[in-house]
C-alpha cells in the first residue's frame, strides 16, 4: 500500500396538516438560507396512481404547502434517478424539470430558489441524520462557489407520505447556477470552443438511460469519454469500449450532455483533458515552473481536496465528482455533489485516513479516483498552498464552533418542526445499513451528536496530518 505522501510532509410537522401562510414573494436571486424558524414545506405529487418511471419523464402535477397552506401548483415532469443500490430504495431520489401545461420546459421559481427549469428530489435515505448532504453544500458554498441551492421538505406522492427529502437545484449551466457560457452545437470556431464544459466523473453513463446490473459500467462514446492515463498513471493499451476493464476513468458529458454536444467540442474537451493530463504525470515537480497550471485553476483543487478530506466523503473524487471549464479559462474542481455518505457515514468515512488514496482500501472498486490527487500531492507548490489554506480555513469557517453550528441549525429546523420525527416514523431504519452507511446512532438525536462528536476527531486528525 503506497503511503499517504501529507504524511511524510508532516503529516411543524411541516404544518401542512394545520395552519396559515401567505404567498410567497418573488424569489431573489440570491435567496437567504432558511433559518431554524423557517417552516418546512410540504410538496404534494399528484401522478394520478401512476407508477414513476426511471425514464422518460411522466407528467404529473406538484403542489407546494407551507403551514397548511397552498402556495403554488405547478405541472412537473418527473422520474426516479440513480443507479445500482439507489434506485431500488423504497424512498428514491427523483428528477424534476418544471413543465407547462402541454409538457414544455418552463422556467419558474420553487420554494423561493431562483427561476429554473430542472431540479432534484434527494432521498437521503443513506443518511439517518439527513443533514450531511446539507452541510457539505453550505461549506462549499462558504468558500465561495457556486453549489446547488437547496432546502428541506417533506414529499408526499399520491397522497401517501414519503419522508424528509432535499429539494435542490440540478448542477447545470445557468447564470444563476454556474455561470459558463452557454456552448450551443454549433458554436465549434476557435473563439467559442473553449467554454463552457461540465464533466462528470462517474459511471460512464451517469443517471441516464434504464441499466440492468450488467450494464451500469458500460462504455458509450456517446454520453462519456475514456482517459488515455490507467490510475497507476500508465498509458491505456486497450481500446475504450465495452465494460470496464480495470483501472480506467471516464468523463461524463454532462453539459452539454452527449446529446447537445458536437464531435468537435467533444474532441476539444477530451483534448484538453488528456493535455492536462499528460504535463501532470511528465512534470518534474522541481524548481519554480509547472507546465501543468496552464490548464488548471490550482485553488480550486486545493479546495476540493480540503472539503471532501473534511468531509471524509467516500464517493469523493471518483463519483458524482464534477469540473468544469469555461470560455478561455482554466479547469476548475466543482461544484460539489453527494454527501450522503460524508461525516462519518459510511464505511470508509473515519475520522483518520485520507480518502484520496481509496484506491489502496478498494483496489476492486469500479470507479477509482484519478491519479491526479497522488501526482499534485507530489509537488510541493500545491502541498504548500494546501497547508497554508487548510491554516486560514480553521481559523475562520472551518472551526468546530462554527461548524457544529451548521449542525445544530439544520438539526433543530428538522427537529421543532416535527418533519424529522415523521420522517423515522416512516421509515424506522436506526439499526439498518445500507449501500456502506454506517450502524451508529440509534435515534435522530443520537445520530447528530455522533455527526458533531465525529467532526471534532476529524478536524483533530487532520490538523496533525497536515501541520
Amino acid at each position: 500500500m503506497r503511503k499517504s505522501k501529507l504524511v511524510f510532509l508532516g503529516i411543524m410537522f411541516s404544518c401542512v396538516f394545520w395552519g396559515g401562510c401567505s404567498n410567497p414573494a418573488q424569489a431573489p436571486q440570491e435567496p437567504e438560507s432558511p433559518t431554524i424558524d423557517t417552516p418546512i414545506a410540504v410538496m404534494d405529487i399528484d401522478t394520478r396512481g401512476i407508477p414513476i418511471p426511471k425514464n422518460p419523464k411522466m407528467m404529473s402535477t406538484l403542489k407546494v404547502y407551507i403551514q397548511g397552506e397552498l402556495v403554488q401548483t405547478q405541472p412537473i415532469g418527473i422520474e426516479t434517478i440513480g443507479i445500482g443500490f439507489t434506485e431500488a430504495l423504497e424512498k428514491p431520489s427523483y428528477g424534476l424539470e418544471s413543465w407547462t401545461e402541454s409538457g414544455l420546459d418552463m422556467d419558474v421559481s420553487l420554494l423561493s430558489l431562483p427561476e429554473e427549469e430542472d431540479w432534484i428530489l434527494y432521498g437521503i435515505h443513506h443518511d439517518k441524520s439527513l443533514i450531511r448532504h446539507a452541510l457539505l453544500m453550505d461549506l462549499w458554498r462558504d468558500l465561495g462557489y457556486y453549489a446547488p441551492r437547496y432546502d428541506f421538505v417533506e414529499l408526499r406522492i399520491n397522497g401517501g407520505y414519503k419522508g424528509v427529502y432535499i429539494f435542490s437545484e440540478k448542477i447545470k449551466r445557468d447564470n444563476l447556477r454556474l455561470d459558463l457560457f452557454d456552448l450551443s452545437p454549433d458554436e465549434n470556431d476557435d473563439a467559442s470552443i473553449s467554454g463552457g464544459y461540465i464533466l462528470a466523473i462517474d459511471d460512464p453513463k451517469g443517471d441516464r438511460g434504464n441499466r440492468s446490473e450488467g450494464d451500469l459500467i458500460s462504455f458509450d462514446p456517446g454520453e462519456s469519454f475514456r482517459s488515455s492515463f490507467g490510475v497507476d498513471q500508465q498509458v491505456l493499451d486497450y481500446p475504450a469500449f465495452g465494460t470496464k476493464q480495470g483501472d480506467e476513468m471516464y468523463y461524463l458529458y454532462e453539459d452539454p450532455a452527449g446529446d447537445a454536444i458536437s464531435e468537435a467540442q467533444k474532441n476539444y474537451i477530451g483534448t484538453y483533458l488528456q493535455q492536462f493530463e499528460a504535463a501532470l504525470i511528465e512534470e518534474a515537480m522541481t524548481g519554480s515552473d509547472r507546465k501543468y497550471t496552464q490548464y488548471i485553476d490550482r485553488a480550486t483543487f486545493v479546495d476540493y481536496f480540503l472539503i471532501q478530506e473534511l468531509s471524509a466523503n467516500p464517493d469523493a473524487y471518483r463519483f458524482h465528482s464534477f469540473v468544469h471549464k469555461d470560455r478561455n479559462a482554466p479547469l476548475r474542481m466543482g461544484p460539489i455533489w453527494m454527501g450522503n455518505l460524508s461525516f462519518g457515514n459510511g464505511t470508509l468515512s473515519q475520522t483518520q485516513g485520507w480518502r484520496y488514496l481509496y484506491n489502496d482500501a478498494s483496489p476492486g472498486d469500479q470507479w477509482l479516483v484519478p491519479f491526479w490527487w497522488e501526482r499534485l500531492l507530489d509537488d510541493p507548490q500545491f502541498v504548500s498552498a494546501l497547508k497554508s489554506r487548510w491554516k486560514e480555513l480553521r481559523a475562520e469557517q472551518w472551526t468546530e464552533e462554527k461548524l457544529h453550528d451548521r449542525a445544530d441549525v439544520h438539526h433543530t429546523r428538522l427537529k421543532l418542526s416535527g418533519a424529522a420525527f415523521r420522517n423515522f416514523d416512516q421509515w424506522p431504519i436506526f439499526g439498518q445499513s445500507f449501500d456502506n452507511s454506517q450502524l451508529q446512532g440509534a435515534s435522530h438525536e443520537e445520530e447528530i451528536a455522533y455527526v458533531k462528536q465525529w467532526i471534532s476527531q476529524r478536524l483533530a486528525w487532520m490538523d496533525g496530518a497536515i501541520d
